[in-house]
């Protein structure tokens, strides 16, 4: 599903001839990668239905495979919450993250078009532009490595970082939020360019992999204010 801003939850993909309780797992999903939905937010199977418009049925099946998938959980008899990620599940979650975004760095470097190049350079100048909003840079940031995602044309890959990205929406406040992060990811977002359009696949996995190992750093500092 494509990154976008949302600002009311949405039925996406009513029409592509899937259940509807599959519809409307993938648009609070979407809600949740969108930071709609943070944790310690409440979803309430009623103003869910309400909001999509849809029967609570397909509503209690959706809720429930978010539960089987550990993305909520129990909110004592008022319904369900948003988790959190405990701090193991966050070093788990960034160093599958650095293996992944790695390979897609490398594979990008390999199949990128022009086109996706000149994407790229855009959406990074977008987020250079909104250093003083989190949310806004946390949205092109998404963008941006989701571009990647696209030029690295591997489907196998595509699909185990669209999972990733689940786990990503439960980490609650965005590390753009945190003094000179923005500044940094901006030059590491730079240097990661110039790599893929010089089709080195050896200095864009380079990059890519310290790009997400700073990201760490400064999400466990975050952590650690909480």
């Amino acid at each position: 599903m494509p990154s976008q801003a949302l600002n009311e939850l949405e039925l996406v993909d009513r029409d592509a001839g899937i259940p509807l309780s599959e519809a409307v797992f993938r648009s609070l999903c979407q809600a949740l990668r969108a930071g709609l939905y943070r944790p310690g937010d409440r979803l309430r199977e009623e103003d869910v239905a309400q909001r999509l418009k849809v029967s609570r049925t397909p509503v209690r099946e959706a809720l429930g495979r978010l539960l089987a998938k550990g993305f909520v959980e129990p909110a004592g008899g008022r319904g369900l919450i948003v988790r959190s990620l405990g701090p193991a599940e966050v070093l788990e979650l960034y160093a599958m993250r650095e293996i992944l975004e790695g390979a897609a760095a490398r594979l990008a470097a390999q199949h990128a078009s022009q086109p996706e190049i000149d994407a790229l350079i855009d959406l990074e100048q977008s987020f250079e532009a909104h250093t003083n909003d989190p949310a806004e840079m946390a949205r092109l940031n998404r963008a941006f490595h989701e571009m990647i995602f696209r030029s690295a044309r591997n489907r196998y890959l595509d699909s185990a970082l669209q999972e990733l990205q689940d786990g990503i929406a439960l980490l609650g406040a965005t590390t753009f939020s945190v003094a000179a992060r923005p500044s940094t990811a901006a030059q590491e977002h730079r240097a990661l360019i110039d790599a893929i359009a010089a089709r080195d696949a050896d200095r864009a996995e380079k990059i890519a992999r310290s790009h997400i190992q700073e990201a760490l750093r400064v999400r466990l500092r975050l952590l650690q204010q909480h």
